[in-house]
């Protein structure tokens, strides 16, 4: 592995065999993140397949003669690999979860949303049907009393036909048209509403996607050229270069006398301020998972309001509805001539009575809610493997939290073992400080 290593970050191969086995390396790194870089745009950023595959292509033939040729290339390429393991990474991760918790959460909870429609469109329709058959009960009450009033034997009050004229709006069509409109309505407006919110996380997946890996780039870049312009730039560790110098003129007691500050690239201890720093991003990457929990949890509610709502739909009681209609009428008119004297139909004393049979009767009607004719959709349950792979990579988020300033350490190693002459002079500029800050104190 040294030897691949030695190769790799050499300048220029010095013999056919080396030059070989840069090649093969180049070419193994190439398929490697071609393949990702695939699988990236189609499955995380969704672009077409035709589209992935050709950008990958082409990104991989690039990043092929790259590496191959540019031997900076090759370090901001490595420098790359461990930057992952810092923000820019964990953007990435990020925007990867909230891809995957709008594509998968987000029309189902607006799926469940239109069966808990479906089912109050099912029961205003059966319920509008069954309360517009019920009006049917008062044509036929008007029609029997109708037929009671004629039974009376006065030709002077008897009406020219004892039955009342009832208009029964019957036809249930044009309700049912009106309903069925409003639920087209709905729907439509939570299809534009889902696209909407597909499409505007589709486009700032992409656009933080982009700007992630062009920063991640740029921040590797910047690393090296301050690295090789700026003796003092990320200067405070204790290598074995600096070890081995200190050795060689008999100043060991500067390492072991130093500053707190200046640390071992590989020893676990963490600054103050890489603690605070840690801190900090945990309570936002927090935060940022409370809300896709929020999310989580409506689609789970959903999936529950729906269920119960279409459980319960078929369950709901019949609404016995009853009529009654009682009628009464007595009347007394003046003797002997059955006068019609209106005004004096209650103050006369010679008055005979005239009854009129009384007429009472219930009618009886049924109000239905439900219909085995309704279609609705059945529920789509939450899809638990998303809550799998969010939790997934969280932990690995949350890791690269504790693990960002090991990454950083392991850029300047990597740095160092490209370009060991600069890596000298920072060791010497480093000893020359800590034998001035020695002979100050």
């Amino acid at each position: 592995v040294l030897d691949l290593w030695s190769v790799y970050s050499k300048p220029v191969p010095e013999n056919a065999r080396e030059l070989w086995a840069l090649f093969l390396q180049c070419s193994c790194i190439t398929v490697v993140v071609g393949g990702l870089f695939h699988n990236w745009m189609f499955a995380s950023l969704e672009y077409s397949r035709h589209l992935s595959t050709a950008i990958a292509v082409s990104f991989s033939l690039l990043l092929l003669l790259t590496l191959f040729l540019v031997h900076p290339a090759r370090c901001v390429f490595s420098i790359i690999m461990p930057t992952l393991g810092t923000k820019q990474g964990r953007k990435l991760l990020l925007s990867t979860c909230i891809m995957i918790v709008a594509v998968n959460v987000t029309p189902n909870i607006i799926s469940n949303i239109k069966v808990i429609l479906q089912v109050i469109e099912c029961i205003c329709k059966n319920s509008s049907e069954s309360l517009l058959n019920s009006t049917a009960l008062l044509g036929e009450a008007s029609w029997e009393l109708g037929d009671v009033i004629q039974t009376v034997d006065i030709s002077a009050l008897r009406p020219k036909n004892g039955h009342f004229k009832f208009a029964l709006l019957t036809n249930s069509t044009s309700v049912n048209q009106q309903m069925h409109l409003a639920g087209e309505k709905i729907r439509k407006n939570l299809l534009a509403v889902e696209a909407l919110v597909k499409a505007s996380v589709q486009a700032g997946n992409r656009l933080v996607a982009g700007f992630s890996v062009f920063y991640l780039c740029f921040e590797s870049t910047w690393y090296l050229k301050n690295y090789l312009t700026n003796l003092r730039f990320d200067n405070f560790y204790v290598t074995k270069k600096l070890e081995r110098l200190s050795m060689d003129r008999k100043a060991a007691h500067l390492l072991t006398g130093s500053s707190k500050r200046f640390l071992r690239p590989t020893g676990p201890k963490l600054s103050r301020e890489e603690v605070m720093l840690c801190l900090t991003h945990v309570v936002f990457l927090t935060v940022v998972l409370m809300l896709m929990l929020v999310i989580i949890a409506m689609d789970h509610f959903a999936f529950s309001m729906a269920d119960t709502a279409l459980r319960n739909v078929a369950q709901f009681s019949v609404v016995p509805v009853t009529l009654n209609i009682k009628y009464s009428v007595s009347a007394r008119f003046p003797c002997p001539a059955y006068g019609l004297s209106v005004l004096n139909l209650k103050h006369a004393a010679t008055d005979a009575p005239l009854v009129i049979p009384d007429f009472e009767k219930s009618y009886h009607h049924n109000l239905h809610f439900s219909s085995a004719h309704c279609r609705i959709n059945p529920p789509r349950p939450p899809n638990n493997s998303v809550i799998l792979v969010v939790g997934l990579l969280y932990c690995i988020i949350y890791a690269t939290v504790f693990l960002e300033t090991y990454a950083h350490r392991s850029c300047r190693k990597i740095a160092a073992s490209f370009f060991e002459s600069q890596e000298e002079k920072r060791v010497h500029y480093l000893y020359a400080k800590l034998s001035r800050k020695h002979e100050e104190e």
